[in-house]
């Protein structure tokens, strides 16, 4: 009887600790052409970023869990998915998740997509998809650190990634957070037929704003599946994903 009494408190403490987790993020993960292997990567290192930083996770391989309820998630990662690969119902449930105060984590491919394809998505990332040359190595320097998701990061830091370029912004309360070095690569280099010519000093890869009464982080770095191995780039992740489930950590601490 003693057994069973400590069983069913056990059970209860469990019961509890779940109920208390600090917010609940859903990863939209969905395969395509150029965006599939880093999901068994990225997987179990966001269940872990769950465990460790104790946050509810639920994972979606396809558009269905945008049928649901969003209201019941304190971000919604784009993990190199596009919002366009909704359809027009998922969409209008997303846009409404948003304007009533929802935060997404929009991840490298989420936001490549073609100028036109959705102009309110397209505002919401913050910027419009150029193009980008080969996969290379370059420096990547931390210019607002007042963030999560730059807080732990080095200064400068060595990285290989896709180095997008965009379209001006579409408004000027983008807050950049990290910027590539254009002399640590070739910007120009690209597939036949192709041209790409970098962006020049200022060419942002990590910034966040607020959207239509919900908040937005946006990172263009994670093409490669092992980067979701990179401790400094989960950081990177989790900084952003805190941000938009609680909208917490933002700018500098009030005077004492």
């Amino acid at each position: 009887m003693g057994r069973l009494r400590w069983l069913v408190a056990g059970l209860l403490l469990l019961s509890g600790s779940v109920g208390a987790q600090q917010f609940k993020v859903l990863v939209a993960a969905i395969p395509n052409q150029y965006h599939h292997d880093y999901i068994p990567v990225a997987k179990p290192q966001f269940e872990a970023l769950a465990r460790q930083h104790y946050f509810a996770l639920t994972w979606a391989w396809n558009t269905q869990a945008f049928d649901q309820d969003l209201a019941q998630y304190d971000a919604i990662v784009l993990l190199n998915t596009p919002a366009t690969e909704l359809s027009v119902t998922q969409r209008e449930k997303f846009q409404q998740y948003v304007r009533n105060g929802g935060g997404v984590v929009a991840v490298h491919k989420a936001f490549a997509i073609r100028r036109g394809d959705w102009d309110w998505y397209d505002r919401l990332i913050g910027r419009s998809f150029r193009t980008h040359p080969y996969l290379q190595t370059a420096m990547v320097d931390v210019v607002n650190r007042d963030f999560p998701a730059t807080a732990g990061l080095p200064q400068r830091w060595l990285w290989s990634d896709e180095w997008y370029e965009y379209d001006p912004p579409y408004s000027d309360d983008l807050v950049t957070l990290l910027t590539v070095d254009e002399h640590s690569y070739d910007p120009t280099l690209i597939w036949p037929g192709q041209v790409a010519k970098g962006m020049g000093k200022e060419h942002p890869v990590a910034w966040y704003h607020h959207f239509e009464g919900g908040r937005v982080f946006a990172t263009a770095l994670g093409h490669q599946a092992e980067a979701y191995n990179d401790p400094r780039y989960l950081e990177h992740l989790y900084g952003g994903i805190y941000w938009a489930a609680t909208g917490k950590g933002e700018g500098k601490p009030p005077a004492p």
